[in-house]
């Protein structure tokens, strides 16, 4: 541990005490060297007196003033050789503070240096670290560009590969669409063509069946009344059956199918009509149970409004059979 520095005060206390003591000690040995003193002779005249110390001084005066510079002497070598010792003390003190200032300031200035040049060597570091981070900071901006160019390019290439697939897929696509509506549209000219084939074919054969019966007729025509009167109710009936078949078609086409229809179902509805086929009114004969759909098929035989078909039968045949016609509807019937 670092020794307190002396003020010049405190180097200088203990000197002048010993200087103080000693002039103290001095002055109580002259004061008892003259209380003790000899007593002189008799005083003699003023003249004799001073003839007297001119020529010699008294051996008693003699003895005094020696014994007092010897006590002087005696008591200043001890006081001068303190001092000096003091003197020298304090100027070794003081070499000894000068020198420890000066080993002190040298090892400040030593220890200044070091920090001095170890703030440099931070400074140093510190630069070159920062210089070295903004070389990295600056590759590693470099590599970020040049990264996002390379993935600019590669979203660029993969959006015209995109782009040119979807292209060859709208492309295939279309082409397949055309395709299957070319099928279709074959198919559908296909199917009206069968269909047409398919109508001609049976308007061709009821033709045939009702030349066949009108020439049944007409030969009958020749025998009695009663052969004649039952073809004409075997005709009738035949009619009948397709008007039936045609009612339900025409029916079918006007339902609206109630989200409570189920297969099973059955309603009967009693439709009247005129001879010319309007249908006056519609009405539910036999339920089938369920409401809206009793309700549905009624309303599909009110909208079918005319049957003109009904035409084709004569009066007596209409009164007999469709005047009051009663239908039985199922949902299977009608398209469910």
């Amino acid at each position: 541990m670092q020794q307190r520095e002396r003020s010049p005060s405190e180097s200088l206390f203990w000197p002048v005490v010993w200087a103080v003591g000693l002039h103290v000690l001095m002055f109580g040995l002259l004061f008892v060297s003259f209380a003790f003193a000899p007593d002189l002779p008799p005083a003699r005249p003023i003249v004799q007196a001073t003839l007297y110390q001119l020529k010699s001084q008294s051996q008693a005066t003699t003895q005094t003033n020696q014994k007092i510079a010897g006590e002087a002497k005696k008591t200043a070598a001890p006081q001068f050789e303190t001092e000096q010792l003091e003197q020298k003390k304090a100027e070794q003190e003081k070499q000894a503070q000068a020198e420890a200032q000066k080993q002190q300031a040298a090892k400040a200035a030593e220890q200044k240096k070091v920090e001095e040049a170890r703030k440099a060597d931070a400074t140093k570091k510190a630069e070159a670290d920062a210089a070295a981070k903004a070389a990295e900071q600056k590759k590693l901006a470099d590599v970020a560009k040049v990264k996002a160019a390379l993935e600019a390019d590669k979203k660029k290439a993969a959006d015209a590969e995109a782009k040119k697939k979807a292209a060859e897929d709208a492309k295939k696509k279309a082409a397949e669409e055309a395709k299957k509506k070319a099928a279709a549209d074959a198919a559908k000219k296909k199917a009206a063509e069968d269909a047409k084939k398919k109508a001609n074919a049976q308007a061709a054969e009821r033709k045939a069946v009702e030349d066949k019966k009108a020439a049944a007729l007409a030969e009958l025509l020749s025998d009695d009344t009663e052969r004649q009167q039952a073809l004409a109710e075997t005709q009738g009936d035949q009619v009948a059956g397709s008007l039936d078949d045609l009612i339900v078609k025409l029916v079918s086409e006007q339902w609206r199918r109630p989200p409570s229809a189920r297969n099973g179902m059955s309603v009967e509805v009693l439709i009247e009509m005129l001879p010319d086929g309007t249908i006056t009114n519609a009405s539910v004969s036999r339920s089938s149970g369920d409401s809206p759909f009793d309700s549905s098929a009624v309303q599909a035989v009110r909208n079918v409004g005319r049957i003109a078909e009904m035409q084709q039968l004569d009066r007596a045949t209409f009164d007999r059979l469709y005047r009051q016609r009663r239908a039985v509807f199922k949902p299977e019937d009608l398209g469910l």
